[in-house]
């Protein structure tokens, strides 16, 4: 088992992990205890008085038949994220390690769907990420009748900005630009997700296409800030891109973190997300 010493009373045994630099502080609630509330989480995120995490992760009881486990994500304000594949391919590794996946593929179930996963050797997965949407009704993105290839608006104090848009069980705006260094994250990251546009807010991507084959990518997450990769963004901005033909339909992304490798037959179709998992420490919170 992974955890094979007892916890003291009132404690919380947890694992610190990172897929490509997105990183997580992991539970194991497959007991039955309690998510983590909106205090412990921000605890638990904390990167000068808590573990320090970009997200947590819950694991917990299958809710699919032939399923291994099911996982949510938390926000560290405590709120719930639909989607996370980064986290996605660390609780992948934490179950294989857990004993409770084995074999080369198994099933998770994720908020909001049952994803197949393959187990590639040495750290890395392949998840099964599922249809992209993007029909506006379906990211939700308010304003625009029917999807479109980029679309334009105004975020206020004069800014008008063009974007893709695309649901990859949350919702995502994808802005090319011609550099992705010098990409202005800080600043257009936080107006579109305060948009009217997007009533649930929105993960805002922002992709250099550096050949057919690659593209650069930064992502200011919904609820985190910029992040070092966001494995449900590098499928956004891929797919986005490969609508419009700017790509290929199997690409490296490259991220501040790391590469994720993205491949997408086209409409209808899953996405096919494969990238690193790694385990960095186990720990007990006292509580």
């Amino acid at each position: 088992m992974n955890n094979p010493v007892a916890s003291a009373p009132g404690s919380l045994r947890f694992s610190k992990m990172h897929g490509a630099g997105n990183d997580f502080v992991v539970l194991d609630l497959r007991a039955g205890a309690a998510p983590p509330d909106a205090a412990l989480a921000s605890r638990l995120a904390d990167r000068h008085r808590g573990v320090g995490c970009d997200q947590i992760l819950t694991i917990e009881a299958p809710r699919a038949p032939g399923s291994v486990a099911a996982y949510r994500i938390w926000n560290s304000d405590g709120s719930p994220s639909q989607q996370c594949g980064n986290g996605a391919r660390c609780v992948a590794a934490w179950l294989v390690r857990d004993g409770a996946a084995q074999g080369q593929r198994f099933r998770l179930d994720s908020p909001l769907a049952t994803h197949e996963v393959e187990n590639l050797g040495e750290g890395q997965y392949a998840i099964a990420m599922g249809v992209p949407e993007f029909e506006p009704a379906r990211i939700p993105l308010h304003g625009y009748p029917h999807a479109q290839p980029e679309y334009e608006a105004d975020v206020g104090e004069g800014l008008r900005l063009r974007f893709g848009a695309v649901s990859m069980g949350n919702p995502h705006a994808v802005i090319e630009v011609a550099s992705v260094t010098q990409a202005p994250v800080a600043s257009h990251g936080p107006a579109l997700q305060q948009s009217a546009c997007f009533p649930q807010s929105v993960n805002v991507g922002f992709a250099q296409v550096q050949s057919r084959a690659r593209i650069g990518l930064r992502v200011f997450e919904r609820g985190v800030g910029e992040t070092l990769a966001c494995g449900s963004g590098a499928c956004a901005a891929a797919v986005v891109l490969m609508q419009r033909g700017r790509i290929d339909h199997d690409v490296v992304v490259a991220l501040p973190g790391g590469e994720l490798r993205i491949r997408w037959p086209g409409p209808g179709e899953e996405v096919i997300m494969s990238g690193p998992s790694a385990f960095v420490f186990e720990g007990e919170w006292n509580r």
